[in-house]
């Protein structure tokens, strides 16, 4: 299981990319939720679960995202991994930094849409 949060994203925006996701693994979530945000100042920060496997769908051709945000993924090495190989299709990626341990690790992107 990989913990997706994207933080500096429009409603739109995360939507998008969990779709995007959600077309290729299994998620928490059903098919047709929608990204809620909640009333007040603060930043959003949009999370969901997704579960890696082998057999994926190849994503397809992907909406342009109005900004450029950041995805954080955490979960196991091999997991992650596809995780970022399925936002690479969709999306131009910039890694921005990583931290592994023993059984998982964690990595932050920068999405935009590719050109």
């Amino acid at each position: 299981m990989v913990t997706v949060s994207l933080t500096g994203a429009s409603k739109e925006d995360a939507a998008t990319v969990f779709d995007v996701l959600r077309t290729a693994f299994p998620t928490d979530r059903p098919s047709d939720a929608v990204a809620q945000q909640q009333p007040g100042d603060h930043p959003a920060v949009w999370t969901s679960q997704f579960e890696p496997t082998q057999d994926r769908i190849p994503t397809g051709s992907t909406p342009p995202l109005e900004g450029s945000p950041t995805a954080t993924l955490q979960g196991g090495h091999v997991a992650v991994d596809q995780l970022c190989e399925a936002l690479s299709a969709a999306f131009a990626v910039h890694k921005q930094g990583t931290a592994s341990g023993d059984q998982e690790q964690e990595v932050d992107l920068q999405l935009r849409t590719k050109r």
